[in-house]
């Protein structure tokens, strides 16, 4: 037995109660001894009685409407009032933070009594990161536009507004595709995309050749290769580690297919798919890395180039994957039902020159005239021509002699896609 075990439970949880409003009181100490402010209200000693009385407070109400609890609220926050009266007239800077902690502080024993350990957690941690990280979240705030407040908004209209109105119902003439399975894949898609972008805008916004290659391939592969091999035409420095970035962006494809097939539970094609697509993200890693240790000894300076401010949670983007995801769908039971699996592996070859993502998906959704091995050997077949189109900017938009190992491997994992749909046959 230990020693929790042999203690009233009111008094173990009485004990972390103080604990953490002590806590709470030495961080909101260090803050204010970090910005050289004054001690002012809230010392240690007054935010632990404070969750003390908080906790008393709650238990001896017993039950609803709390008033005991409720009267010591108000208590506390007319005296919050006042000091921050005080505060305005004294010029105190900061004095509404020291309010915010102390309510908080009062509302740590109700927290633990009615909350399981991972909300008290998880409410700590940010009060505490709020309090221990200024510097980090000025630096932040000064680095993040006001705009993207509204792209944040344009996510929870898409994630928490549009995809719960949306019924879960078969879309007409497509009874495999559902209106809500649709929005999802967009909302999937477009959150992987905002990460990438945020990555590389706010957390990586100086970063060289080949980590712009990473991030820009989580964001859109494509893309990515258009813009290195625009730039490396132009600018020597980028065009030494543009084939290496350009297949960095690549790989990235691979893992964002995989992990969204996976996230939308398509466990059966993320088995399947492990393998070939584990063995083209280790070849095109492998020959990004033979192609950075030929590069990396070349004497000409570091070069960050700019994936361009397009945001990938624009609206319209969002409702033009939907529609792709729609067309793809009905073009894919068109072929399917008529011409069979030879038709959708020439259809899957074409559209691997366009937005591969809404098609893989909807091939996915879809319940078509084809066995499960027909749908995984569409996929390859699309990736690898989408690698054909990515070799075609590469070599077009640089004009580089350099990039010429990169579109050849591009060209390899079109063959070897083509390989391995070929024994799935």
């Amino acid at each position: 037995m230990t020693l929790a075990d042999a203690l009233p439970p009111q008094l173990v949880e009485f004990g972390v109660t103080v604990v953490l409003s002590f806590v709470l009181g030495l961080e909101l100490h260090g803050y204010r001894r970090a910005q050289d402010e004054g001690v002012g209200f809230g010392t240690t000693r007054t935010l632990t009685l404070i969750g003390a009385a908080g906790f008393v407070l709650w238990l001896l109400d017993g039950a609803a409407p709390r008033g005991l609890y409720l009267a010591g609220l108000v208590v506390l926050a007319a005296w919050l009032l006042l000091d921050q009266v005080r505060a305005q007239r004294s010029a105190d800077a900061g004095a509404l933070l020291p309010g915010l902690i102390a309510l908080l502080a009062y509302t740590l024993g109700p927290l633990l009594l009615t909350q399981p350990d991972w909300m008290v957690a998880a409410v700590l941690i940010v009060a505490v990161s709020m309090l221990a990280e200024k510097p980090l979240i000025h630096r932040l705030s000064d680095a993040v536009p006001a705009s993207e407040g509204a792209t944040l908004a344009k996510f929870g209209i898409l994630a928490g507004l549009v995809l719960p109105l949306l019924p879960d119902r078969p879309i007409p003439g497509l009874p495999s595709i559902t209106y809500s399975g649709v929005w999802m894949a967009v909302v999937l898609i477009s959150a992987i995309s905002y990460a990438g972008y945020l990555a590389h805008t706010y957390l990586f916004p100086n970063a060289g050749t080949l980590l712009t290659g990473l991030l820009g391939g989580v964001y859109s592969s494509t893309a990515a290769t258009v813009v290195l091999a625009r730039q490396a035409r132009s600018d020597r420095a980028v065009a030494v580690l543009a084939p290496a970035a350009t297949l960095l962006a690549t790989a990235m494809m691979y893992i964002r297919l995989w992990v969204v097939i996976v996230l939308l539970g398509h466990w059966q094609a993320a088995l399947a798919l492990a393998l070939p697509f584990g063995v083209l993200l280790a070849g095109t890693l492998g020959a990004a890395a033979w192609m950075w240790r030929g590069a990396r000894h070349a004497p000409v300076a570091a070069a960050t180039p700019r994936l361009g401010p397009r945001n990938p949670l624009d609206l319209p983007v969002a409702f033009l994957f939907a529609a792709l995801f729609v067309v793809f769908a009905a073009l894919t039971a068109f072929v399917t039902g008529h011409f069979g699996e030879g038709g959708l592996r020439l259809l899957s070859f074409v559209v691997g020159f366009s937005d591969i993502d809404p098609f893989v998906l909807s091939l996915l959704a879809g319940h078509f005239q084809v066995g499960e091995s027909a749908i995984i050997t569409a996929i390859l077949i699309a990736s690898g021509s989408n690698n054909l189109l990515k070799a075609g900017y590469a070599l077009a938009l640089s004009r580089q002699r350099a990039m010429l190992p990169a579109a050849a491997w591009l060209v390899a994992t079109l063959l070897l896609s083509l390989g391995w749909a070929a024994l799935r046959a």
